[in-house]
């Protein structure tokens, strides 16, 4: 079986490890526990890892944010990849900082990377963990604040989060959806 996960965020050392790239910075993660690399490719940095006779392949989409649902689409087809084994890692402002959340389905909320991954695959029912990022910026400060780095203080205490986010990505692989919402989202 194959799955794609796919970390959103923004191409740059301008966007490296700022709120926004959360999903990056996840599947970073994913894939230096794993000891695998990224490779260049078309519409985004892949790499593959199995677990359990499961074969995972992690995006990091180089289309930018709002043109995410163009990798995602090609990736799927180029793998032939069913929508029930797609996960997409995203920031979350209206959770607060390193809260994990799987969900099967749902709106956009507002985030420009998964409006335009509904609009591309013209349907809501795909998988999104979101990470949450807090909102604590002033009125109209909300560009800013996604865009801006983590402190040294949040830093350290995401490594945990970012842990868990590893586990249920893997848990999503090995067990579906049902059982690892049941299992994560209650902390």
């Amino acid at each position: 079986m194959k799955y794609l996960i796919v970390g959103l965020g923004n191409i740059g050392a301008e966007y490296h490890e700022t709120r926004h790239n959360i999903g990056f910075m996840v599947v970073d993660r994913m894939a230096q526990e794993a000891g695998a690399t990224f490779q260049d490719g078309r519409y985004g940095f892949t790499t593959t890892l199995s677990i359990k006779g499961r074969q995972l392949l992690l995006l990091k989409p180089s289309t930018y944010m709002n043109l995410s649902g163009n990798a995602v689409r090609y990736w799927m087809t180029k793998e032939n990849i069913p929508l029930e084994n797609v996960l997409i890692i995203v920031d979350d402002l209206s959770l607060p900082f390193a809260t994990l959340r799987l969900k099967g389905k749902g709106s956009d909320g507002g985030h420009n990377g998964l409006k335009h991954i509904a609009a591309t695959l013209n349907t809501q029912n795909y998988a999104r963990l979101r990470f949450g990022i807090g909102n604590d910026f002033p009125r109209g400060e909300q560009i800013n604040y996604v865009l801006s780095r983590f402190s040294v203080e949040e830093k350290k205490a995401m490594d945990e989060s970012l842990k868990t986010a590893c586990e249920i990505i893997k848990s999503f692989c090995l067990a579906g959806i049902d059982i690892t919402m049941n299992q994560f989202n209650k902390k």
